[in-house]
C-alpha cells in the first residue's frame, strides 16, 4: 500500500505540470503557430532526455517510437496547444477530465483490464457533468476549442494505454525520450511547411516555452509513464483528476476566468463521476488472497530427507 502511495505521488506531478500548461501557454506563447509551438515544447524535452538516457531506439522500438510520437506528442500537443488558445483554462482543462474514464474504456481491450458497471457509471456521470460545464457558461464556448480539446483527450487516452502495453521491454525514461523526440522531429517540417519561419519569441516566451518542455513535458510524461508502468490504468487515470483542478484553479485565480454555479456543480459532477468509476473495489478483491481450503491447513509441506536426493 506505501508503495502505491509513493507511485500516486510521483504520477501526480504530470497533472499538475499539465494543468499549469493550460494557463502558460494561454497567457505567453504566441497564438498563431501551434505547430511551432508543439515541436517546441517536445523537440527539447526529448532531446534532453535522449542525453540522459543515451540510448537510441531498436527493433520494433523504431516504428513504436514513431506511432507513441504522433500520438502522444505530435497530434497531442498541436490540439492541446490550439485549445489552449481558444478556450479558458478552466474550460480547456475540464474537457480533459473524462480522460481518466475514457482510459478505463481503452484498457480494457489493450491491457485487459476490465471496467465494473460502476465504471461506465462513472462515465456517464462524468460527461454530464462536462456538458453542464461548457453548456451553461456566462459566455459562448469556442466550438473548436471543444472539439480540439476533446480529440486531444481520446488521442491520449488511446496513445498512454499503448504506452503502457509495449513499454515493458524497456525503462521509463527511454521510451519517454524516444517518443518525444520522434513527435518533436514529425513536427518540424509540418511546421515549416505550414506556418513558415519560426514565429520572434520574446524573453517571457522563451522562459515559457523552456518551462513547458522541461517540466510540463520532460519530467511531467516520465513522472505520468512511471505511473503507468506500476500502477492500474484507472488509478493513473484518477489521480490524473488533477489536471482540471489545477486549470480551474489556476483559471479563476490567476487568470480571472469566471465560473457560474451550473459551471462549479458541472465540475463537481466530472469529479463525482471519475471517483464513481475508480477501479478501487476490483484491485481490492484481486489482491485479496484466495482462501484455502480446510484440509490444506493439515497438510505441512514434507521435510527433506537427510539423505538429500537419491
Amino acid at each position: 500500500m506505501e508503495a502505491n502511495v509513493r507511485w500516486m505521488a510521483l504520477t501526480a506531478v504530470a497533472p499538475v505540470a499539465w494543468g499549469t500548461n493550460y494557463f502558460v501557454t494561454h497567457e505567453f506563447l504566441p497564438s498563431g503557430s501551434p505547430l511551432y509551438g508543439a515541436a517546441l515544447r517536445a523537440l527539447p524535452a526529448g532531446l534532453v532526455l535522449l542525453t540522459l538516457c543515451r540510448r537510441l531506439p531498436h527493433g520494433a522500438w523504431w516504428w513504436r517510437s514513431a506511432v507513441l510520437g504522433l500520438l502522444n506528442v505530435s497530434v497531442f500537443f498541436v490540439l492541446v496547444y490550439v485549445a489552449s488558445q481558444l478556450l479558458p483554462t478552466s474550460i480547456a482543462s475540464t474537457v480533459m477530465a473524462v480522460s481518466p474514464l475514457t482510459m478505463m474504456l481503452i484498457a480494457w481491450p489493450l491491457v485487459s483490464e476490465r471496467p465494473r458497471t460502476a465504471n461506465l457509471a462513472g462515465a456517464v456521470v462524468g460527461l454530464a457533468g462536462v456538458c453542464l460545464m461548457l453548456l451553461t457558461g456566462p459566455q459562448g464556448v469556442s466550438v473548436p476549442g471543444v472539439l480540439a480539446s476533446a480529440a486531444a483527450m481520446l488521442v491520449s487516452s488511446f496513445g498512454h494505454i499503448l504506452t503502457k502495453r509495449w513499454s515493458t521491454d524497456t525503462d521509463v525514461l527511454t521510451s519517454t525520450a524516444w517518443q518525444l523526440t520522434a513527435g518533436g522531429l514529425f513536427l518540424l517540417p509540418a511546421a515549416a511547411a505550414a506556418e513558415g519561419p519560426p514565429p520572434a519569441l520574446s524573453a517571457p516566451a522563451l522562459a515559457a516555452f523552456g518551462y513547458v518542455s522541461l517540466v510540463a513535458t520532460a519530467l511531467a510524461f516520465t513522472a505520468w509513464f512511471t505511473g503507468l508502468r506500476h500502477l492500474p490504468a484507472g488509478t493513473v487515470g484518477l489521480v490524473g483528476l488533477l489536471n482540471p483542478v489545477t486549470g480551474v484553479l489556476l483559471g479563476t485565480t490567476i487568470a480571472a476566468d469566471v465560473l457560474t454555479i451550473q459551471q462549479v456543480c458541472g465540475l463537481a459532477l466530472v469529479l463525482a463521476g471519475v471517483v464513481l468509476g475508480r477501479p478501487v473495489r476490483a484491485a481490492q478483491r484481486r489482491a485479496r488472497p484466495a482462501p484455502a481450503h480446510p484440509d490444506s491447513l493439515q497438510c505441512p509441506a514434507p521435510e527433506p530427507s537427510p539423505r538429500g536426493p537419491r
